[in-house]
């Protein structure tokens, strides 16, 4: 069991190294990397409207609030080519014939994609450090709040990350997976909200549909409470979209 589990590790790193490359080594890495890093700077600190300096207080508040909007378009951007290039390619017919698992292929590409929205999340840190200098009268900001904001957004990219995946496993057109993962993110993270709001829901379902969405459970870790309910619902809904994924992988496989 342990030199079985000690394989797994390695052929997933292998494919988690294999694709980080494929992601750096050309320009378009790059420039979504960038682009989120030059729309939350602009946001926060330039547009009148959302800008943190035009607050009166020191928060991060606007950071939270904006960054699963821009997610909703950097994740999809980052995992479109993610299997449906290697379709497009045909090397996913070839590492089906290797001894690989779908598992081993599936958590190899997810860790890959998750590591560079943790990437793309880092330079953002330099927002704590500019609100902290400039907050007046020796006032400090809510590091708690923000801390637990922070894991709620990383949960909440980890969970688009998968999504993205599951949609790059159903195409081999990457602007169609783009395209494909957008709509899901938004309907998992904004749809149930949403609908919960239709009046014939209210007296309860209205509730039980808000909980069913991924809204609900970053607002409830983003104010710094951490919630075991909260910690499960982003665990299970990852699990899913990466079950489909790996049931879609092998469906396209033995359908070709």
């Amino acid at each position: 069991m342990l030199i079985r589990n000690y394989i797994f590790v390695i052929v997933m790193l292998a494919i988690f190294k294999k694709e980080i490359h494929q992601f750096f080594s050309s320009i378009t890495g790059y420039v979504a990397i960038i682009l989120f890093l030059l729309a939350n700077g602009l946001f926060l600190f330039v547009f009148p409207d959302t800008s943190l300096l035009d607050m009166g207080y020191a928060n991060l508040d606007g950071l939270f609030e904006l960054a699963p909007m821009i997610f909703l378009l950097l994740i999809p951007a980052i995992t479109m080519r993610s299997l449906s290039d290697e379709f497009k390619s045909g090397t996913m017919e070839l590492l089906s014939t290797k001894p690989i698992t779908w598992w081993q292929i599936v958590w190899g590409k997810f860790s890959a994609c998750v590591l560079i929205v943790l990437i793309a999340l880092v330079p953002t840190i330099v927002y704590y450090v500019a609100m902290s200098a400039l907050a007046a009268g020796g006032s400090s900001l809510d590091s708690g709040s923000i801390i637990g904001s922070y894991i709620g957004l990383f949960l909440l990219g980890s969970t688009f990350t998968a999504i993205g995946l599951w949609a790059s496993s159903l195409t081999t057109n990457a602007v169609v997976a783009f395209l494909v993962a957008i709509f899901t993110c938004y309907i998992f993270y904004n749809g149930f909200d949403a609908l919960s709001k239709v009046p014939v829901f209210s007296g309860g379902a209205d509730y039980y549909l808000q909980m069913a969405g991924i809204r609900y459970h970053y607002n409830s870790v983003s104010r710094g409470v951490i919630d075991s309910r909260d910690i499960i619902y982003f665990f299970s809904v990852t699990g899913l979209m990466l079950y489909l994924t790996k049931m879609s992988l092998q469906r396209k496989i033995w359908q070709g």
